[in-house]
């Protein structure tokens, strides 16, 4: 009994802590046969100053938050350790700037599937919580469909 009471009581916990983030128009790019890497766009809003630290895919077996920026005239991409979300203000994950970069791909994404991705936000407070999505897959010209809080369970 006294587990089950614990497991209830940290469900509620991390269920208040991770209302602080919405997630809108989550999609992940669709790949071609044998295509080992693929990345997943969204636009991220916190109630309060975080940071988005990593992600996970069960479709992937690396998952790294990557930045796109000129470096000599050339565009680089580069894995990096965070990224800030300051309150209130939308942070958007897109092809050519910050992303999630899902790579050794377990098989191919196709348009229409929908990946599971769970993303670990740290608070100013240290403590960290996941957002899990089910993310909707096309391809780069298809329009943009909004997934927002519908799309989202929370942990």
């Amino acid at each position: 009994m006294q587990r089950l009471v614990l497991s209830v009581s940290a469900l509620f916990l991390s269920v208040a802590a991770s209302a602080q983030v919405t997630v809108k128009d989550a999609w992940v790019r669709a790949t071609v046969p044998q295509q080992k890497a693929t990345g997943a766009f969204m636009q991220l809003q916190s109630a309060q100053d975080a940071k988005l630290v990593s992600a996970q895919s069960p479709v992937a077996g690396v998952v790294e938050v990557h930045e796109m920026a000129m470096d000599g005239g050339v565009m680089k991409m580069r894995a990096v350790p965070s990224l800030a979300l300051p309150a209130g203000k939308a942070v958007e994950l897109k092809p050519g700037g910050y992303h999630v970069m899902l790579m050794d791909l377990k098989g191919q994404v196709k348009d229409g599937d929908t990946v599971p991705v769970t993303l670990v936000v740290e608070g100013k407070d240290g403590k960290r919580q996941s957002v899990e999505l089910k993310v909707p897959a096309r391809t780069a010209a298809a329009p943009a469909m909004n997934h927002g809080a519908g799309q989202m369970h929370k942990h």
